[in-house]
């Protein structure tokens, strides 16, 4: 009787693999349930280089800003040229392999080395993804391998576009931040303030009709939020979101720990750590940051999926990657869809 198989590096076997790795790493990712191709996502999907290139410029058009003319006003010679501030996004390939010992060592445990090679890569490369994107919106400059940084170099926050305690903005003043500036409502209060009045401001993402922002905090920033015990603070706005029943069903909600003042609150362990005990809380809107995808010569997806047999056929080696880039947006030289909360948050 004739079987069917699917061995080592046939084709269809490659880029159904191939596929799996795509689609499981994006589901795999905290960052998925932010991600859209619309405008109004706060990780916005770009497709444009899933066709050819490994870099895509993408511009920002500023409102006009002249007062027009009344009546039978002469409005010749009186025209506003419109502005544009370019961005940019690079792509790269993302590669990691697992390799077994040979195929006595495969005997001896009840594991296949294809499936867990497949949960092994798309861990790493969810990891990567994920480190990368708060790396990103944080403004992490002194990360400097482009590998943990979606590809693309980081540039730190704006000042205009930086919030601390003290007032003050800058990586020297941050460094400076005592153990009195802590995380607070108050500091979730004028970032709101701060993105209704830049400009241009920062967007919110609009849910069910109503305008929400996005904060990610680190367990240690949540925790001084629940210690404060003041009236009207974040253990009482539990509560009265609880019983209020305030779920919805967007992406957004999903794994939210809190929502305040239009800011749903998602507690997030890659917050990062500049120096010392700061930690870099991220609000952002929408298109906060952009996110690409290459193309592959295998199948439709990024991803790809390869498949090597080393000593004669006896040990099997499995190379996946992504080509991929993520990014901050910056317009003009400034952060555009987020504000950078810097607090002393040292370990409770």
């Amino acid at each position: 009787m004739g079987a069917t198989e699917f061995g080592v590096n046939h084709p269809l076997a490659v880029k159904l693999w191939s596929k799996r790795l795509f689609y499981e790493t994006l589901k795999e990712t905290w960052i998925g349930k932010f991600t859209g191709t619309s405008s109004n996502s706060l990780i916005h999907i770009q497709k444009e280089l899933k066709q050819v290139g490994d870099k895509l410029t993408y511009g920002l058009r500023m409102l006009l800003t002249g007062d027009g003319v009344q009546g039978d006003e002469t409005l010749e010679g009186k025209e506003e040229a419109l502005v544009f501030h370019p961005d940019s996004i690079l792509i790269n390939q993302l590669r990691h392999a697992t390799r077994s010992s040979g195929k006595m060592s495969e005997q001896r445990v009840p594991y296949g080395i294809r499936e867990e090679s497949r949960q092994a890569l798309t861990d790493w490369l969810a990891d990567k993804i994920d480190t990368g994107f708060f790396n990103q919106i944080a403004g992490m400059s002194g990360v400097t391998d482009t590998k943990l940084t979606g590809n693309n170099a980081t540039v730190a926050p704006s000042n205009d576009h930086w919030l601390l305690a003290t007032g003050v903005a800058g990586t020297d003043a941050e460094t400076s931040l005592s153990a009195s500036s802590v995380f607070s409502l108050t500091l979730l209060d004028k970032a709101v303030v701060m993105a209704k009045v830049l400009s241009p401001g920062v967007r919110p993402i609009r849910v069910n009709g109503e305008n929400k922002y996005v904060c990610f905090i680190h367990p240690y920033q949540h925790y001084q939020l629940r210690m404060n015990t003041n009236t009207a603070q974040y253990m009482d706005i539990q509560k009265a979101a609880l019983q209020g029943g305030q779920i919805s069903k967007n992406p957004i909600y999903t794994g939210a720990i809190a929502e305040y003042n239009g800011v749903v609150l998602h507690e997030a362990t890659r917050v990062p750590n500049p120096s010392g005990y700061v930690r870099r809380a991220v609000f952002g809107g929408a298109q906060s940051a952009v996110m690409s995808f290459g193309r592959d010569t295998a199948s439709e997806t990024a991803a790809n999926w390869v498949e090597e047999l080393f000593d004669y056929k006896n040990q099997l080696g499995v190379a996946a990657g992504l080509i991929y880039g993520l990014k901050k947006c910056i317009f003009n030289s400034k952060d555009f869809g987020c504000i950078t909360i810097s607090t002393y948050s040292p370990a409770p």
